[in-house]
């Protein structure tokens, strides 16, 4: 409108002043509408491809740009109504009938979305007003004193104590209402009292999201995860109420002391990963400090008591914690563990037992299946010599420390410091000692070892040396010399 610079305004009179503005106004107005046509277009096409939230924006833009076309806010709501957004849908088809009262396709969606939300007497209205000319209308109509007969009767059933009966009918009830908030948190509040944890939290979660400013909701939510021992997602939902409300009374202090749970146990699972065991241990002996009561919870910090004690060969400790977690739930891995356990304190029948209930709850588990492949081939090596147990090392020894423990050994079992039967049996321990750091210190050997074959054994070891001389180590050299005396 740079025309409009050039005139000289001293110059022009009040009627042209009035025709300049007139024409502006029409421009603008003419500009505008383009506008508006132009997103309800884009709206139409986002809309025909499926793309709901960008066909939103621009009927949005088209609502503010046109106020009063009541067909503007009429394709916003079928929008919302796509969306599920049902308060959105319901303030635009209201709107619509505002603007026109016999629009009877608005009519007909208000009423679906009072349906869907179980408000069934203002669904009715609306079904009434259109029911001459729509079939669909005049069935709901008639099934809407039904469907608020039945709801009643749900909620009946609940305050009754007969939760199964008033779980079943809700569930029928949300068939014809999925929006209804009430009917989820009733179905919800039905299945925790039948112990069905999980299947109480999925409706929690649909009725946090119909509603989302409900505090109530989310704690509500955060307690029965954290019942069910899902810490972490405790956690996140319990956020999600002090968003709301920071200082919520209930909200706050639970919010406290799951945190710290939740720290503890992910402390266990990086200090298990770092083989940090006994850092493990720790971590998981405070969340029982701070949790007795709560049963998946305890469980979880037993689990990592009984697989870190494991780790750290503390067998007998082990034993302990993994039947004290089995005593609160049956967990094919926690039975690997206590086979592991089991197998440690050199009991293979009882490990192998361990191993095979863990297969019976969970079919095709490889670590069961090579637990009880390792217990089997351990039960024959204990028939044999443990070297380890001869170096007094653990399984889990490095090479240094294995070292050290050979020459300790060696030393205290040094035959010339012995003498008459004495020396006879500093002999046999010697040689034991200095095979076991022959097999302890070879990769290879050790590997066999581990997989229950003595590579020393020419029976065991069918395809290695048959010849094999378990005195070489002293013809190769070795940092103790002495004379061996047979008579």
């Amino acid at each position: 409108m740079d025309y409009l610079v050039n005139i000289n305004w001293n110059k022009v009179t009040p009627c042209l002043v009035l025709l300049v503005l007139e024409v502006v106004l029409d421009f603008s107005e003419c500009a505008s509408q383009s506008e508006v046509n132009r997103h309800l277009e884009l709206g139409r096409d986002f809309l025909a491809r499926g793309q709901l939230s960008d066909a939103l924006t621009h009927y949005h833009a088209a609502v503010e740009g046109d106020p009063n076309n009541y067909l503007t806010y009429f394709k916003r709501g079928t929008v919302y109504y796509a969306l599920g957004k049902a308060k959105f849908a319901l303030q635009d088809f209201s709107k619509v009938l505002e603007m026109k009262s016999d629009f009877s396709a608005a009519r007909l969606h208000r009423a679906n979305v009072y349906l869907k939300l179980a408000q069934y007497d203002d669904a009715k209205k609306d079904y009434l007003e259109i029911a001459e000319e729509n079939p669909e209308a005049l069935e709901h109509y008639h099934r809407c004193d039904e469907y608020a007969e039945d709801m009643r009767l749900a909620q009946a059933y609940y305050r009754g104590g007969d939760f199964r009966a008033a779980a079943d009918l809700a569930t029928r009830l949300l068939e014809v209402s999925p929006w209804a908030a009430p009917l989820r948190q009733l179905r919800a509040e039905s299945y925790t009292a039948l112990n069905d944890l999980f299947s109480a939290v999925a409706d929690l979660r649909s009725v946090n999201r119909l509603q989302q400013d409900s505090t109530e909701g989310y704690y509500r939510l955060a307690v029965l995860l954290y019942q069910l021992g899902h810490v972490s997602d405790a956690l996140k939902e319990i956020r999600e109420c002090l968003k709301l409300d920071p200082e919520h009374k209930q909200c706050f202090p639970f919010y406290k002391k799951v945190k710290k749970v939740d720290k503890l146990l992910l402390e266990c699972e990086e200090k298990s990963e770092a083989r940090d065991f006994k850092g493990c241990l720790e971590s998981a002996g405070k969340v029982l400090k701070i949790e007795d009561e709560v049963t998946l919870v305890v469980f979880e910090a037993r689990k990592w008591l009984c697989s870190c004690s494991v780790k750290e060969e503390l067998y007998t400790e082990a034993l302990s914690q993994c039947n004290s977690a089995l005593a609160l739930q049956r967990d094919a891995r926690v039975l690997c563990d206590r086979g592991d356990a089991l197998a440690g304190l050199d009991m293979y029948d009882d490990a192998i037992q361990s191993y095979k209930e863990a297969l019976e709850l969970e079919e095709g588990l490889q670590r069961a299946k090579e637990g009880i492949s390792r217990a089997q081939k351990l039960q024959k090596q204990s028939e044999q010599r443990d070297y380890y147990k001869i170096l007094g090392v653990k399984r889990t020894a490095s090479k240094q420390e294995i070292v050290k423990a050979y020459r300790k050994a060696a030393q205290k079992w040094h035959p010339d410091q012995y003498h008459g039967d004495e020396k006879k049996v500093a002999e046999k321990k010697f040689i034991d000692v200095a095979a076991a750091k022959e097999v302890l210190t070879d990769p290879e050997k050790r590997a066999q070892f581990d997989q229950g074959v003595d590579p020393l054994d020419p029976e065991a070891a069918r395809g290695g040396d048959p010849f094999h001389n378990p005195f070489h180590h002293f013809q190769h050299g070795s940092p103790f010399q002495f004379k061996f005396h047979f008579n």
